[in-house]
C-alpha cells in the first residue's frame, strides 16, 4: 500500500522538477502512474551527445526515499556507463555499503548526476569495458562513434508509441568504425548483451552491484 508521505513526497519533487528543472531536463509521470516516469535528457553541447534527445524510465518504490529510484536509458546510447538494455552504473543509485544513495537526495539530484555523467564518463567504474577503453586509448574514435550513434537515434524529442526502440533498428550506417563488425546490433540474450559483440564475461566483476538493475 502507498503511504501517504510517499506521494507527498513524490507529489513535491514533481512539482519542482516541473517549475525548476535541471537545465536540459524534463520529467512527467507516465500516464497515471505516479510511481513510473519518463525524462529526457539533452546532450550538453561540448559532448558527442550534444543536441541528442535522451529518453529514460524511472520507477519509484514505495520505499522511496529510503530506497533509490530505479532509472534506465530507453533511448540506444554509446557510453562506459551505461549498457545496451539501459542500466547505469552510478553510485547515487544503489544503496550503501556498495552505493551512495541517502534518502535526503531526489530524483533532480539523481537527473542531474545522470546529466554530469554524460558530460564526464567515468572510466574507472564502467559498465562496458571495452567502450570504457576505448574511451581512455582512443577518444577520437570514441567520440566519431558516440556522435554517430546520437546522430542515428536520440534525435526524437518525443518517443515512438513503442516508447523504445527496436533493436532491429539499432544497426550502424554502411561504413561507419563498426560497420565491418559481424556483430553490430544491440542484443540483450544470454550471452552477449553489449555494443558491437562486447561479452558478459569482458565486464569487471562485482559490476552487477555498482549498477541500477
Amino acid at each position: 500500500m502507498v503511504s501517504s508521505a510517499f506521494m507527498a513526497r513524490l507529489k513535491r519533487e514533481l512539482e519542482m522538477l516541473e517549475t525548476e528543472p535541471p537545465p536540459g531536463v524534463s520529467v512527467w509521470p507516465k500516464g497515471d502512474a505516479v510511481d513510473l516516469l519518463r525524462a529526457v535528457i539533452r546532450g550538453s553541447m561540448d559532448t558527442p551527445y550534444r543536441d541528442g534527445f535522451f529518453h529514460l524510465e524511472i520507477s519509484v518504490s514505495s520505499r522511496y526515499p529510503f530506497e533509490p529510484p530505479r532509472v534506465r536509458f530507453l533511448t540506444p546510447i554509446y557510453h562506459p556507463n551505461i549498457d545496451s538494455s539501459g542500466r547505469i552504473c552510478l553510485n547515487i543509485l544503489n544503496m550503501p555499503p556498495k552505493g551512495g544513495w541517502k534518502p535526503a537526495l531526489n530524483l533532480s539530484t539523481v537527473l542531474g548526476s545522470i546529466q554530469l555523467l554524460l558530460s564526464e564518463p567515468n572510466p574507472d567504474d564502467a559498465l562496458m569495458v571495452e567502450i570504457s577503453e576505448q574511451f581512455v586509448r582512443k577518444r577520437e574514435l570514441f567520440d566519431k562513434i558516440a556522435r554517430e550513434l546520437t546522430l542515428s537515434h536520440a534525435q526524437n524529442e518525443v518517443l515512438p508509441d513503442s516508447e523504445s526502440m527496436p533493436t532491429d533498428q539499432l544497426k550502424w550506417k554502411p561504413g561507419s568504425p563498426s560497420s565491418s563488425k559481424p556483430q553490430t546490433q544491440m542484443e540483450e540474450d544470454e550471452d552477449d548483451d553489449g555494443y558491437h559483440g562486447y561479452s558478459r564475461k569482458k565486464r569487471r566483476v562485482g559490476l552487477s552491484e555498482s549498477s541500477s538493475l
